[in-house]
C-alpha cells in the first residue's frame, strides 16, 4: 500500500485532501501541532465528510491515523523517510515551517543506496507554493544531497479549490464540504512509477489552471466578502443574493476573465461557464461562510501577487482600465473585523494616511501607478 503524509489536520486537509487520498487507497497519517486534532484522530481513526447539498450525502473516511510534528519528532522522521507521498494544506505562510520540519527525514532518506523516490506537493491558495517549499528545504541540504534530491524526489506544483465553510459538527473530525472540488497536478515534476490519483486533474503547465483558479475563486470570493461587508450582510450566500452585489462581482471577475481568455487562451465561452459554476457555488445556502472569516487577512489579499492587485496590474499591461477590481480592493481597505489583526492594521493605517500611502505599503505599487488612481477614485466615490 502506498504510505502518505499529509501536513495540516485541519478542515482541508481531512475533507479534501486527505479524502481523496485514502479514495485512492493510500495508508494516510496527518500531521500537525493540534493536540486536540491529533488526540483524536489517534483515538478514532475516523471520521465522516459531510456533502453540503440538498442530499446531505455521508462519506466515511477510515484507517486514518496521525502524528505530532513536535512531540514526536522521532516517529515523524520516520514517516517521512518511509512515504511515497507528502502533501500540505497548512497556509502559504506555513509552508517553509514544513520544510524545515521534514528535513531531517529527507536527509535521512537520500543517505540511502537505493533512495526510494518520493512526491511532495503543497496544495496551497498560492502561485508554486511547491517550489516555496523545494527551495526552503534544499536550504537544509547539503550539495551532495541536493543533486540526489533533483533525480529522486518530485516536487510538482498543484492547484486546488474546493469551499470549505465554518464548522459547527458534532463530531469534531467531521467536517462539511461543497460538492465541487478541483487538484490539478503538475505532471511533468513527478517521480517515480507514480499511480495516478483519482479525482486529479494532471496537466503539464500549471500557471494557467492556478491562475483561473486564483483569480476568479478566490478574487470572486473575497470580493463579495469585502463588497457584503459594507452593505452590512454578514454571510457570502446573503451577500451574493443581494442583486447589486452579484452584479459588482461579475464585474471583476469579467475584467479578471479578459487577463485569463487573453494571455492564457482559454476558450472565452467555457470559462464564462466556468464563472457561472463559481457564482453559483457562493449561492450554496449549505456552504453559507461567514464574511469576516473569507475577508480576514486583507494584507495578503491586496499584495502584490495575490488575487487583486495582480490581475490589475496585467490588465493596466493590456491596456485595460479594471475598474471593478479597483472598485474591490476599496472595500477591502474599507474592511474591520475586530477578531482580524491585519484589518485592524489595514483600516487604521488607511484612516492616518490615506489610500496612496496604503497601496504604496501592503501592495507594493509604484507612487505614480495608474491603479493607485482608480482605487482612490473608487474610494472616494
Amino acid at each position: 500500500m502506498m504510505k502518505a503524509l499529509h501536513f495540516g489536520a485541519g478542515n482541508i486537509g481531512r475533507g479534501f485532501i486527505g479524502l481523496i487520498l485514502r479514495q485512492n487507497g493510500y495508508e494516510l497519517t496527518f500531521a500537525d501541532i493540534s493536540d486536540t486534532l491529533i488526540d483524536e484522530i489517534k483515538a478514532k481513526k475516523e471520521y465522516d465528510v459531510i456533502i453540503a447539498d440538498p442530499t446531505g450525502r455521508v462519506i466515511h473516511v477510515d484507517g486514518v491515523d496521525a502524528v505530532h510534528n513536535v512531540k514526536e519528532a522521532d516517529r515523524l522522521k520516520s514517516l517521512v523517510e518511509e512515504a511515497d507521498l507528502i502533501t500540505t494544506a497548512v497556509g502559504p505562510s506555513i509552508v517553509p515551517i514544513v520544510a524545515k520540519t521534514i528535513a531531517e527525514g529527507i536527509k535521512e532518506r537520500l543517505s540511502r543506496q537505493d533512495v526510494k523516490p518520493l512526491n511532495i506537493i503543497a496544495c496551497e491558495n498560492a502561485i508554486g507554493a511547491t517550489d516555496t517549499l523545494k527551495e526552503a528545504l534544499y536550504g537544509y541540504l547539503s550539495e551532495l544531497e541536493t543533486g540526489i534530491a533533483e533525480v529522486a524526489i518530485g516536487f510538482p506544483n498543484s492547484a486546488v479549490d474546493r469551499i470549505v465553510p465554518a464548522q459547527n459538527n458534532a463530531n469534531l473530525l467531521d467536517v462539511k464540504v461543497e460538492p465541487f472540488f478541483e487538484w490539478v497536478i503538475e505532471e511533468k515534476k513527478l517521480r517515480g512509477a507514480h499511480p495516478k490519483i483519482e479525482g486529479v486533474h494532471y496537466v503539464d503547465d500549471l500557471i494557467p489552471y492556478i491562475e483561473r483558479k486564483l483569480f476568479t475563486v478566490n478574487t470572486g470570493h473575497a470580493a463579495t466578502a469585502y463588497l457584503g461587508a459594507q452593505k452590512g450582510f454578514t454571510t457570502v450566500f446573503d451577500a451574493i443574493g443581494d442583486p447589486e452585489i452579484e452584479a459588482s462581482v461579475r464585474a471583476v471577475l469579467d475584467e479578471t476573465s479578459q487577463y485569463i481568455t487573453g494571455y492564457y487562451g482559454f476558450d472565452k465561452e467555457e470559462h464564462a461557464k466556468y464563472v457561472d459554476t463559481i457564482i453559483g457555488r457562493f449561492k450554496n445556502p449549505d456552504i453559507s461562510d461567514d464574511l469576516e472569516r473569507v475577508g480576514r487577512s486583507p494584507l495578503r489579499k491586496i499584495s502584490k501577487y495575490d488575487r487583486f492587485v495582480n490581475p490589475a496590474l496585467r490588465l493596466l499591461d493590456m491596456g485595460i482600465e479594471p475598474k471593478s477590481i479597483a472598485k474591490a480592493i476599496a472595500a477591502a481597505l474599507r474592511f474591520r473585523a475586530e477578531s482580524d489583526r491585519e484589518s485592524l492594521e489595514l483600516n487604521n493605517f488607511v484612516k492616518e494616511n490615506g489610500v496612496r500611502e496604503a497601496l504604496i505599503k501592503y501592495s507594493s505599487l509604484a507612487p505614480d501607478s495608474k491603479l493607485i488612481d482608480l482605487v482612490e477614485e473608487a474610494y472616494n466615490a
